[in-house]
């Protein structure tokens, strides 16, 4: 969703101190018309606010008729051809896209990743580990593996040895009261490592497409950092614009 400053008359409004910051930068041509907007992330990062306070400032902005929004623009990851939606979870939208698979867990387990840590702005290292392998229900070809980081955090710590609500990571997450709200995600192509290859049976070095996301609650906080290597005969990029 791209934001992008219009053309029209500014109102006065409320006195929300990011809205006029924003709003000086476009009456000085800071921002010109047609320019888009820094996204909602990097306007949190910015200012060092919440996503709501960004979002209650690009709306009255947007109320003023400083800015505009285009809609439908944006990139998919698709099966076959169908666009995979996972809002509620990796297994029901692999469902809905008609992949017929199954899922085997491979690990559940606390694990220890100061590198992840680091790199994801958190102060514990711990993270409980969930990785899954799914397959095709008749031939047992590799569809994907993914490799899912949750925090550790008091309302999951016994997720290892209670494991997940109906197989479900998602489900598990909502009934701990944790709601995705945000998130980042990139996608790329790379080579299976000897690990990965061995796992879903091929040569090493075999391409797969490459998903990798951090997943925000409301407040910012990191929910998930999952990795997915989904096999290309099934998978691929699709993008609107």
């Amino acid at each position: 969703m791209a934001r992008t400053v219009a053309s029209s008359a500014i109102a006065s409004g409320k006195p929300e101190k990011i809205a006029r910051i924003l709003e000086k930068e476009i009456r000085s041509g800071q921002l010109a018309h047609g320019d888009q907007l820094q996204s909602e992330n990097e306007l949190v990062r910015r200012f060092s606010v919440s996503r709501s306070t960004v979002r209650k400032s690009l709306s009255e902005l947007a109320r003023r008729g400083l800015i505009t929004t285009s809609v439908g623009i944006g990139s998919f990851v698709t099966f076959d051809g169908n666009v995979v939606a996972d809002e509620a979870g990796w297994t029901k939208a692999l469902e809905k896209a008609g992949a017929n698979a199954v899922t085997r867990t491979l690990r559940l387990e606390i694990v220890s990743d100061p590198a992840l840590a680091e790199k994801l702005g958190l102060e514990s290292s711990e993270f409980i580990a969930l990785d899954r392998i799914r397959t095709h229900a008749v031939d047992g070809h590799p569809i994907s593996i993914e490799h899912s980081r949750i925090p550790m955090m008091p309302e999951i710590e016994t997720l290892p040895v209670k494991g997940l609500r109906d197989g479900s990571l998602q489900a598990t997450l909502r009934e701990a009261g944790l709601h995705p709200d945000h998130g980042e995600e990139w996608i790329d192509a790379v080579p299976l490592g000897a690990e990965d290859a061995g796992i879903i049976g091929c040569e090493p070095g075999a391409m797969f497409l490459r998903t990798r996301r951090v997943i925000r609650t409301r407040e910012g906080r990191v929910m998930e950092h999952i990795t997915s290597l989904l096999n290309p005969s099934h998978f691929a990029l699709h993008r609107e614009f």
